[in-house]
């Protein structure tokens, strides 16, 4: 049975959600009306799903699941807004508080059923990764490492979300048709290397310092970024501004060349990114939105690959020169 915390002023929405959630055997739902009784709640109730409505009297809902996510024992809770606010700057100011997913009323209960369960599911295997990285005390532990490919949960990085959140987030933008945005990608060269090198939790640290550079090199644009996994970053921005990729990637190269980072053993590390093509979003819907993602994806790897390429070659004739 999945433990739910519904967080709604509205009387009438919290009884039909009760009713329809309660009636089905599979939830155990606890109800708040405003931001501030919620939070005393969580205080000593560990929910599997959180439901937030956004607009509320005093906190709203965006400042609430700003506030959850300050607690340690609810850094992976999903967190659902259910609202009627649809415009976009909503959409975005939940997603980068640290919603899971967006879900805008009218709603119907199968479909509200079916999120909070996948969802739920995506927590679990979130805290499983999250456990194998604080399992593995050196590069040896290759059983309890967290696979190259997969994603790595991120906390405490300005405007980082789970890549879970940015596909729900891109999702949810497709539905309401309010794309004009650009997405854009980069890739942690040579990362194959770091992660044989090191030990789970090294790596983490690797991929959270990196996170941590670029989010202080964006400030002053308004985007969203997150972790894919095999290295790879992807952000989308707002579409008042398409990047020059190039210009960008040496900015952050230069921002990491400047930050001191290290192994377990104190030996300095001196990561480096390259950056895909920018994608612009505008108009695109669907499919084709998550193609344009990929699209940003596999050009950021494929930079970081030639990268490595060329460096190659490059010793390779110095050496036969």
């Amino acid at each position: 049975m999945i433990k739910l915390l519904h967080v709604e002023d509205d009387a009438d929405i919290r009884e039909i959600a009760l009713m329809a959630l309660e009636l089905s055997g599979d939830f155990e739902v606890v109800q708040c009306e405003t931001g501030e009784a919620a939070l005393n709640q969580v205080q000593n109730y560990t929910p599997d799903v959180i439901l937030l409505d956004i607009q509320m009297p005093g906190m709203d809902g965006i400042e609430l699941a700003r506030r959850i996510r300050e607690t340690a024992r609810h850094a992976d809770t999903p967190i659902l807004m259910l609202t009627a606010m649809s415009d976009k700057r909503y959409i975005d100011a939940a997603f980068a508080a640290g919603a899971t997913d967006y879900v805008t009323k009218p709603f119907e209960i199968a479909e509200l059923k079916e999120r909070i369960s996948v969802v739920e599911g995506m927590a679990e295997a979130r805290q499983q990764r999250t456990k194998k990285i604080f399992a593995a005390k050196s590069a040896a532990d290759q059983a309890s490492q967290v696979a190259l490919f997969e994603p790595i949960s991120i906390y405490d990085v300005d405007n980082v979300i789970e890549y879970s959140s940015m596909e729900n987030y891109v999702a949810q933008l497709s539905r309401s048709a309010l794309f004009g945005s650009t997405t854009f990608a980069f890739s942690i060269r040579e990362i194959e290397g770091f992660h044989e090198a090191m030990s789970s939790f090294e790596f983490y640290s690797l991929i959270s310092d990196v996170a941590e550079v670029s989010s202080d090199t964006l400030q002053g644009h308004q985007f969203l970024m997150s972790y894919a996994g095999s290295g790879t970053f992807v952000c989308i921005t707002e579409s008042g501004w398409r990047p020059n990729m190039n210009g960008l990637m040496d900015a952050v190269n230069l921002e990491l060349s400047q930050t001191e980072l290290f192994d377990n053993y104190g030996q300095r590390i001196h990561p480096r990114v390259s950056a895909g093509q920018a994608v612009r979003l505008i108009w695109k819907s669907g499919n084709s939105v998550m193609d344009a993602l990929a699209q940003a994806h596999s050009s950021a790897e494929a930079a970081s690959q030639a990268h490595t390429r060329a460096m190659a070659n490059y010793w390779q004739v110095d050496q036969t020169a």
